[in-house]
């Protein structure tokens, strides 16, 4: 049987956790080599090399701590020389720029919701409770009590969403307003109330791309819409993908920002689904899965590794602590993160926080066991 190894390295501490995982008993002993750019393993059986990316050198003579552990495999603390210039994914702001010209899609079918839009002007909105504070701080009547209204010419951008006039209706082809009636609980009396959503879906597939916020304003999020130029080919990308890498990138920019680490994932119908904490934002991974490894093994990089034994994935990632909250789950700490000032809320469509629960849940368990679990937290990757 050929081994297969995971690998966490952190760009800026230069260093690496490297596992290789558990062979079978009749593999054992196990030679192991490490040269700056592969990783030879070496059994009774096999010998496998595995070549790492261009990016990441092993320093061999800092290799230390090498420790066997049941159920993961050897574990061994490596000095990693990685670029730490690593260019995350484009953020909106880059992408939706000042006149130039851009085609919305629906995500999930590909379907052409916007054509070719132009902005004169892309300003970012302020924080969600930036309302609040104003009222703070005035002596008087709140001067910007109104949601702030962009004009046929502008985009609004929010930590989750963006907002556009929809006067332009010649621009909107691929999108319909729906009435949809929802039920919230009352906080005291535990009693339902209905309300109206003018929701936003693609005619095509019926996904909900956002809503109707007044009058001719439409708030669409940023999980739901690709967004690329005009003049730029259409690719399709995968759901899992392009949640992982979308949220990621809030995550990170988040962080930077205002530097806030914790943040309550709530869905549109005001439900918390997870509470997330973001950990690390400079992980590379590679794995490398051995051709004739079970399907339960762990793997982040899911089937286009099992072709080619030989070959390794490598993604950058962000690695996050989080807990669900869905059927009251952890419902006494999500309560005490609503009550924190020093988490933020991020709201996206209730379906795409079931997705990211799922995407977690996934990650969680494809990681090798004894790093799957922190100080009472589950631990993931978001793939960027």
């Amino acid at each position: 049987m050929e081994a297969g190894m995971f690998l966490e390295v952190r760009r800026r501490l230069q260093g690496g956790l490297l596992i290789v995982r558990e062979p079978n008993a009749g593999s054992l002993p196990l030679d192991i080599s490490v040269t700056p750019s592969s990783l030879k393993i070496k059994s009774c059986q096999a010998c496998t090399t595995i070549n790492l990316p261009a990016e990441v050198r092993i320093v061999p003579s800092y290799c230390r701590g090498i420790q066997y552990v049941a159920g993961d495999g050897l574990h061994v603390r490596l000095q990693v020389k990685a670029d730490s210039n690593a260019k995350l994914v484009s953020t909106l702001c880059e992408i939706l720029k000042a006149n130039e010209s851009c085609i919305f899609y629906c995500q999930t079918c590909g379907e052409m919701i916007i054509k070719d839009r132009t902005f004169l002007r892309v300003l970012p909105l302020p924080s969600e409770n930036w309302s609040a504070l104003v009222e703070e701080w005035c002596c008087h009547a709140n001067p910007f009590a109104s949601i702030l209204h962009p004009q046929s010419n502008d985009c609004f951008l929010g930590d989750t969403y963006f907002l556009v006039n929809s006067g332009y209706e010649a621009h909107v082809s691929g999108a319909e307003k729906v009435n949809w009636e929802t039920e919230h609980s009352a906080s005291q009396s535990g009693s339902a109330l209905k309300s109206k959503e003018n929701r936003v879906i693609c005619k095509r597939c019926k996904t909900m791309l956002g809503e109707a916020v007044s009058s001719g304003i439409i708030k669409y999020y940023i999980t739901e819409m690709i967004i690329q130029p005009s003049e730029k080919r259409f690719v399709m990308i995968p759901r899992s993908q392009f949640v992982q890498s979308i949220i990621a990138q809030c995550l990170v920019e988040l962080s930077s920002s205002r530097s806030t680490f914790r943040f309550s994932i709530q869905g549109h119908d005001g439900k918390v689904y997870t509470l997330m904490w973001l950990l690390n934002v400079d992980t590379l991974l590679v794995e490398s899965l051995g051709n004739s490894a079970p399907s339960n093994v762990f793997t982040l990089f899911e089937d286009s590794l099992r072709s080619n034994a030989k070959s390794s994935g490598t993604w950058n990632a962000v690695k996050v602590l989080y807990l669900p909250c869905i059927k009251n789950r952890n419902k006494d700490l999500a309560d005490a993160w609503g009550n924190d000032i020093g988490v933020h809320s991020l709201i996206f469509p209730s379906k795409t926080c079931l997705e990211l629960l799922l995407i977690l849940s996934l990650s969680n368990a494809s990681l090798p066991p004894s790093l799957r679990c922190m100080n009472s937290f589950q631990v993931a990757f978001l793939k960027i």
